[in-house]
């Protein structure tokens, strides 16, 4: 007999791959039996439905990226090389990316409009969360007076990661790095301007 937490850590792996590459509301729970093998009742024994199962795997989606854009920064000693690593770790994420089918959040975003409101709501969480990092980096940089102290860390925030998401897409679209390079470029300006 399979554990449990085993089984559900499975689920969401395969539904992530699934959802991450095909959609959400492409994927079907019959999509998900053949990819892990298990049966129908066996999902909904650990989900109540196909809505909690995008939710919880939304959040495991998230919980990895945010684990591995964690291990890329927590090396840095400043808060402009965090930063950068951070910077870093999205533009290699096009060519490298740490999850198949690229960005969880940029992919949810792009799926969960007002037709879908609990993902919808899932992934401003998940946008909150990465917003909430970066707003903590500059903090730290300022407290250590390694940012300047007049910025404002939610503009600069926002800007960073509203800059990132669309160069993923644009590079994606288009298919290749040029996108991201200039935002790259012009990422690492704004660094250096606001620090000290």
């Amino acid at each position: 007999m399979r554990n449990p937490e085993v089984t559900k850590d499975i689920i969401l792996q395969e539904a992530g791959a699934l959802f991450n590459t095909h959609g959400y509301k492409a994927t079907s729970i019959s999509n998900i039996t053949d990819a892990t093998g298990f049966t129908k009742g066996a999902i909904y024994r650990h989900f109540r439905s196909k809505d909690e199962l995008e939710r919880e795997t939304l959040h495991y989606l998230s919980t990895v990226m945010f684990q591995k854009v964690g291990d890329v920064i927590r090396l840095q000693p400043t808060a402009g090389t965090k930063l950068r690593a951070m910077i870093g770790f999205f533009e290699s994420y096009l060519n490298n990316p740490p999850l198949r089918g690229g960005c969880p959040l940029l992919n949810v975003a792009i799926e969960a409009d007002d037709a879908h409101p609990p993902l919808r709501e899932e992934a401003n969480k998940i946008l909150k969360m990465l917003k909430d990092s970066m707003m903590h980096v500059l903090a730290k940089g300022i407290e250590y007076r390694q940012i300047r102290e007049d910025i404002d860390k939610e503009y600069y925030a926002t800007i960073f990661i509203a800059s990132l998401e669309g160069a993923i897409m644009m590079s994606k679209l288009r298919g290749n790095n040029d996108d991201m390079k200039m935002v790259v470029k012009h990422l690492e300006q704004q660094i250096s301007a606001i620090e000290l």
